[in-house]
């Protein structure tokens, strides 16, 4: 890193952004198998806080793919600088006063632990969107699975590759049995009793 960079101060604290915008700002870290449905609950739910006034935006892991992270490729050292970037991104939306959405495999609990110590306490909401391997498998909506299977895709999660379980998230949607309308309706009411919408 050079050391002939310095820090810029804005001239809009993250303090004013939320009084003007009537909410609080913080990470929604949505993480899971693929086909758990993370981007589908992501995107429900960012539309219900947008009809509710409240400045939110998704950060989905193959559209970041095919540009801030379109260099990196899927084995382990690749996946945690995706997840660093987006960490920091994350951060960015943060103090700009937005609610951000991410929805992100994020396999390694050390990754989404580096992501929470880059925001204040209350700012990272780890949010598991749990669903068994063979759910996943069975919805497959892209053919990942099956070309995982078929061994024409290296490093996947749950197949190939290894996935962290959530040891403590703040909230677990069980996508599995529960419709995406569910899980958007259980993820609204434990932020409105946890006041942060």
């Amino acid at each position: 890193m050079s050391t002939n960079i310095v820090w810029h101060e804005a001239s809009i604290d993250k303090k004013e952004r939320r009084e003007k915008n009537g909410h609080s700002s913080f990470i929604l870290w949505f993480t899971g198998l693929s086909a758990s449905g993370k981007s589908s609950i992501a995107n429900a739910f960012a539309r219900k806080l947008f009809e509710h006034n409240k400045q939110a935006f998704v950060l989905d892991g193959d559209n970041i793919r095919h540009g801030l992270n379109n260099d990196l490729g899927f084995d382990e050292v690749s996946r945690k600088e995706n997840i660093r970037r987006i960490g920091e991104v994350s951060k960015l939306f943060v103090e700009s006063g937005q609610i951000v959405l991410t929805a992100f495999i994020s396999p390694y609990r050390e990754d989404r632990a580096v992501v929470r110590s880059l925001v204040e306490d209350g700012e990272f909401i780890e949010v598991y969107v749990k669903a068994s391997v063979e759910a996943c498998e069975k919805r497959d909506p892209k053919g990942l699975y099956k070309k995982a299977r078929n061994n024409e895709i290296q490093h996947f999660t749950g197949i190939s590759a290894p996935y962290e379980e959530p040891l403590n998230p703040e909230v677990i949607l069980d996508s599995e049995n529960n419709s995406i309308e569910q899980c958007v309706e259980q993820l609204h009411h434990i932020l409105c009793e946890k006041g942060l919408i």
